[in-house]
């Protein structure tokens, strides 16, 4: 069989030009043409976010591949803006960062990505840059218009319950799966389990269900304020995040971590779930009778604790610390 002559082809081969025309039917008719892109009819507030993925940091050869690179690099954005409580998805703009080696298959795949991404969950390629570079990086920035509600880290109250959108630990789950690391060596997961981590690893999808379901059970005589994060980094790092932002504590039910269905016991286990990272959850701090309505409202929410006052950190409802163990690498930037 004949190989494909665009796919075997590389940057240096095509060209920054002939790379841009060929990127033209992901956009708009006449998008690509300017530097700048036009965001017609806004007349509302706009939240604007940037994330970046780095080849060996966020994604591999091993553990993803082209199409769900652009997918989870569109997703993080959006479960960034859910956090902020966008109402509209309006776009993105691309950085493209790649070795002049880099085949122009693994570029189509990744603008595949982010096209499925789009039209899932609304919003346009408004453009973008490319440029060469050591390694592969990606880097989206998002456009949405702000929503009715007024959702920041800093409004978390003592006496708010927290609670988690979805569960935690699968991301970390899947890409030890994807690398055969010895941290699940004899565990007996179901296949079910399995599959589902994997795939939220390499597809994750950006809890918009989850706010839009946060919006339609808000109780009537409550402000529409609530403090929110997403757990990107880990959901004891979003909790602690709240803490420091609203200058409270937060007081965290061990019985009540937030797992899959089939998910083991035990304290490795819990901390999988408590700082693996890459679970881009909601994790909110509300009134009382709204948390419960929420929980109502969407089965996979659960409260995992409360926030107090005092310190600007998270501990166990036995007054125990939180410790990370150091046989389980959390998710770090740096």
């Amino acid at each position: 069989m004949l190989e494909n002559k665009s796919e075997s082809e590389t940057l240096n081969q095509i060209g920054e030009e002939k790379i841009l025309n060929r990127l033209k039917k992901y956009m708009d008719i006449g998008q690509i043409e300017d530097d700048t892109a036009l965001i017609q009819n806004c007349r509302k507030d706009l939240i604007i976010n940037t994330d970046i993925l780095v080849e060996n940091i966020h994604f591999n050869n091993t553990t993803s591949f082209p199409n769900a690179i652009g997918w989870k690099a569109v997703a993080v954005n959006i479960s960034d803006l859910a956090a902020s409580g966008f109402h509209e998805f309006l776009g993105i703009t691309v950085g493209l960062v790649c070795p002049p080696s880099t085949p122009w298959s693994w570029v189509d795949g990744v603008y595949e990505g982010i096209k499925n991404a789009l039209d899932t969950f609304g919003g346009k390629l408004l453009g973008g840059d490319c440029s060469n570079g050591k390694q592969k990086m990606l880097s989206i920035t998002a456009i949405g218009t702000k929503g009715i509600l007024d959702l920041h880290r800093s409004n978390a109250r003592p006496g708010d319950l927290l609670v988690a959108s979805g569960p935690h630990g699968l991301s970390r789950l899947g890409l030890a799966l994807l690398i055969s690391d010895p941290i699940i060596k004899d565990a007996n997961l179901s296949l079910g389990l399995q599959k589902k981590a994997i795939k939220t690893h390499q597809r994750p999808e950006p809890p918009v269900d989850a706010l839009k379901k946060l919006l339609e059970c808000k109780p009537k005589n409550l402000k529409w304020k609530a403090a929110a994060i997403d757990s990107s980094d880990g959901l004891l790092e979003a909790v602690e995040s709240l803490c420091k932002s609203s200058e409270c504590g937060a007081i965290l039910e061990k019985n009540k971590l937030p797992t899959n269905k089939g998910w083991p016991s035990g304290s490795h286990w819990d901390q999988l779930c408590l700082i693996g990272g890459e679970d881009y959850e909601l994790i909110v701090s509300l009134p009382p009778r709204w948390a419960q309505a929420w929980i109502k409202a969407m089965p996979s929410s659960s409260v995992i604790g409360r926030m107090v006052k005092g310190n600007p950190k998270a501990i166990w409802s036995n007054g125990q610390e939180i410790k990370k163990e150091y046989g389980i690498n959390c998710f770090k930037h740096f």
